[in-house]
């Protein structure tokens, strides 16, 4: 698991950066909460161990951040303030969990386990690559909020590149799990379709998500 640990008091972020690793997990930290939000942005970690009380930006600041950009990561809040009304804005801003200064690790690792396994239930049902969401259940695509027509082929194909994102897939591992083909002379059926779901998926958009890899094949990226 990658964990992306926001918090500005060095030595806490010193401390639960070596248990983390001691339970054998990737460890990246942010000292402040530009840093942190500019991490969390490319949607890289499995959970993020955010403090409430930041210099710059703040973890409630950061949390509405992400989920507006529709990054669906996992947020553990921490804070010194426990009282009610607190925990309520920690949730309404998009946190998942809240856990109060001080506590123990034990139940630090037992929260973030409980909130990643919810993370992966939900994303059996639902995938996100920065502000594009793909809901199996309703069988829609949106980006932005705008909801995309696309074909069944482009769909399986979206769906395939958004469940592995930012890894470069060639042609021809696309073709034997999207179309159940294996011979790199219909190579050209991918190009054609990747053609079509940009103009459907990044037309329009400053951000292109759908990217060529030179030599490879293609990735989605956030």
């Amino acid at each position: 698991m990658r964990v992306l640990v926001v918090e500005d008091d060095r030595e806490v972020a010193g401390l639960l950066r070596k248990g983390l690793m001691q339970e054998q997990h990737i460890v990246d930290l942010a000292h402040d909460g530009a840093e942190g939000l500019s991490q969390a942005e490319q949607g890289n970690h499995d959970v993020i161990v955010l403090d409430v009380m930041l210099p710059e930006i703040d973890g409630l600041e950061i949390a509405e951040r992400l989920r507006r950009g529709g990054i669906a990561t996992p947020i553990l809040m921490l804070t010194a303030r426990d009282a009610l009304s607190d925990r309520l804005r920690g949730f309404d801003a998009g946190a998942d969990d809240y856990l109060a200064k001080p506590f123990s690790f034990e139940e630090l690792m037992a929260r973030l386990r409980a909130i990643t396994r919810r993370g992966q239930q939900v994303e059996e049902d639902r995938l996100v690559v920065g502000d594009l969401m793909l809901d199996r259940r309703a069988h829609e695509v949106t980006r932005a909020g705008k909801r995309l027509a696309l074909s069944p082929k482009e769909y399986a194909l979206l769906e395939y590149l958004m469940r592995n994102e930012g890894q470069a897939l060639s042609r021809t591992l696309i073709l034997e799990r999207v179309w159940d083909y294996s011979f790199d002379s219909f190579a050209n059926v991918v190009d054609a379709t990747i053609r079509r779901l940009r103009k459907a998926v990044d037309e329009g958009f400053d951000k292109q998500l759908i990217q060529t890899v030179r030599g490879v094949g293609y990735k989605i990226r956030g």
